[in-house]
């Protein structure tokens, strides 16, 4: 039994080797979008200056043909008003103008290499990807499972020390979830 575990642990973990630092590199990357956006790097700002209609009088269509004033062809997602800052972002250009000037910045972004396809794997919902997504995780339930049975006897078997290491892991994401849930 002891072989077998320590078999299939080795052989998925070396398997999923790509796929398991793909997705912890991905992740925290994700954990720290708000701080900066890691699948696209700057490629050029400007400064822009624009007439802009009333603050009640600012559309989504407005705000999606903003762009074409700068001959920029872009996909529209989405526009908000915080404050006095018009935002609207597009799929690789974000447009932030004051209001009240009509003063602002065009910043446009390309893909960073390697980076932006990690996180990509990590957002898909592909059917396909999915199902392997799934495959990965009983994956990773299996190594988890193998490396606790490896060592089936003696001070760092799981029954003397490993289970304490275990119910830590269990607990901390509790706790947290908790305090922010």
């Amino acid at each position: 039994m002891n072989l077998k575990a320590r078999n299939l642990h080795r052989d998925l973990g070396y398997f999923y080797i790509g796929l398991i630092i793909s997705f912890a590199l991905s992740g925290i990357l994700m954990n720290h979008r708000d701080q900066f956006h890691a699948e696209k790097y700057n490629v050029e700002t400007k400064n822009i200056e624009v007439k802009l209609p009333k603050k009640e009088a600012i559309t989504e269509d407005f705000a999606k043909n903003i762009i074409k004033q700068f001959d920029v062809a872009d996909t529209y997602r989405k526009y908000k008003i915080k404050g006095e800052t018009l935002r609207i972002s597009f799929k690789n250009t974000d447009v932030e103008v004051d209001i009240n000037t009509g003063k602002g910045e065009l910043t446009t972004y390309n893909k960073t290499p390697i980076i932006s396809q990690m996180m990509k794997l990590h957002k898909s919902t592909s059917n396909w990807w999915i199902y392997y997504g799934d495959i990965f995780g009983l994956s990773l339930i299996t190594i988890a499972i193998t490396g606790a049975i490896m060592i089936p006897a003696g001070k760092f078997s799981f029954k003397n020390r490993g289970w304490k290491l275990a119910l830590a892991g269990v607990i901390i994401p509790l706790i947290v979830l908790f305090f922010i849930g």
